[in-house]
């Protein structure tokens, strides 16, 4: 029976329908913030795969700069590659964090709306302050995800107009011109990992203090 839950779900997922999404998902109990935990999961997730990627990418592009003989298209197709898998790296994260969002839009509308059925006065005082520093910690931890997401499109630009000029100028004298930018590259990189560094942080202290 779950499976055929989870099945029908996952159509639901695709078919766009949020509302009737996660009303299935609560048929067989999982909740709003249930998802909402998950998907914080996910988007850590792939922040971590990102991270490794473009450190992938940026060893690669180092490794370029260092050629001494060999086939320069090999190393084309070497970066090449490398960019691509970032730029896949990339839209998955973003693509994370739009889940994130979404899920977390609807909790907050419908939580807001069911503190009017209290008729306790001090539970519903309770669960209020409880609202209201999910979304503190919540809002926190977008801050950080959107500001690693904005790290990722700089050192996308600097590998793609590398890689463009490398395709275009197979010759020593493009992988001279390569070296100039690996300073640029290596900075950019630094600064995405420290964001994602502070973006994994946060997700990891907004899921346990959703699990307490």
């Amino acid at each position: 029976m779950k499976l055929i839950a989870s099945a029908f779900v996952a159509m639901l997922a695709l078919s766009g329908c949020q509302s009737a999404y996660y009303a299935a998902w609560e048929k067989v109990g999982v909740e709003k913030r249930d998802i909402l935990v998950d998907r914080v999961e996910n988007a850590k997730e792939s922040q971590e795969d990102a991270q490794e990627q473009f450190n992938s990418a940026l060893e690669a592009f180092s490794a370029a700069v260092a050629f001494d003989g060999g086939e320069l298209e090999d190393v084309y197709n070497r970066l090449n590659g490398q960019y691509e898998d970032s730029v896949a790296a990339s839209e998955e994260v973003s693509s994370r964090i739009d889940k994130v969002e979404s899920v977390a839009e609807a909790l907050f509308d419908e939580w807001s709306e069911e503190l009017e059925k209290y008729e306790n006065a001090t539970l519903k005082r309770d669960s209020a302050a409880k609202l209201r520093e999910t979304k503190r910690r919540y809002t926190s931890l977008m801050t950080a995800m959107r500001k690693a997401e904005s790290k990722m499109p700089p050192v996308l630009s600097a590998l793609q107009d590398n890689v463009l000029y490398l395709k275009h100028n197979l010759n020593a004298s493009a992988i001279g011109a390569l070296q100039g930018e690996l300073s640029t590259i290596e900075n950019n990189v630094a600064q995405l990992m420290r964001q994602m560094n502070s973006a994994i942080a946060e997700s990891d202290a907004f899921i346990s203090s959703m699990k307490n």
